[in-house]
């Protein structure tokens, strides 16, 4: 399925039972190059927080007391996020102020379509990327931790991620697209107001499926 520039569409993460995050997204172009989805500072997103208030930043997700997805602001910078077709990775662009600040590497499996947004899960293991295209990794310890564990990846899968993130890494040193200047000077429609969720997200997340 296609969808609609203008649309509203929804990126979720799911893990085992879990929708570990959700963030609605304005889709600004669906075409071969991909999925194309803007997000502003000032919008909703959710992320999973357990009653102690950690995220699966701090703790796996099955060591989470009572987690349920918790709405918040997105702050401080606005997100054009690119998922090519049948990618391991989504490219973020970040701006403040209207100016370009940096790329995002986010790691993660092919997307999965669905009506009214689409589905992917989150590999842990990101890269940050500075405008003059310095790198570093981001969440490594992290990623490291959670080899071996059933609701993440064996360590076949974990050599893949970071085969896939080294890559990319190639691809920012080389300058070669998406690190050539795309999209560095894209600017929204200035009517596009921040994006809102549902207060459904009040009531604890039950299973994705």
């Amino acid at each position: 399925m296609r969808f609609e520039p203008g649309e509203i569409i929804t990126r979720r993460y799911l893990r085992g039972p879990w929708c570990t995050w959700l963030q609605p997204m304005r889709v600004v172009a669906d075409d071969e190059h991909g999925l194309l989805l803007w997000h502003p500072a000032g919008s909703d997103f959710a992320r999973l927080v357990d009653a102690d208030g950690r995220t699966q930043h701090d703790v796996t997700v099955d060591q989470m007391r009572a987690p349920r997805l918790t709405v918040l602001t997105w702050q401080a910078y606005d997100v054009l996020v690119l998922m090519p077709p049948g990618a391991a990775h989504s490219v973020w662009w970040f701006f403040r102020d209207d100016a370009f600040a940096g790329w995002y590497v986010n790691l993660e499996e092919p997307c999965v379509r669905r009506p009214g947004g689409v589905d992917t899960n989150d590999l842990v293991l990101d890269v940050v990327v500075t405008p003059q295209r310095q790198w570093e990794w981001k969440d490594l310890d992290e990623f490291e931790g959670r080899v071996g564990n059933p609701l993440y990846f064996d360590s076949a899968t974990a050599a893949a991620v970071r085969a896939e993130g080294e890559r990319l890494v190639g691809l920012v040193e080389a300058g070669s697209h998406p690190f050539d200047g795309t999209h560095t000077d894209f600017r929204p429609d200035p009517h596009w107001p921040p994006l809102r969720l549902p207060a459904l997200l009040d009531e604890p997340p039950g299973p994705t499926a």
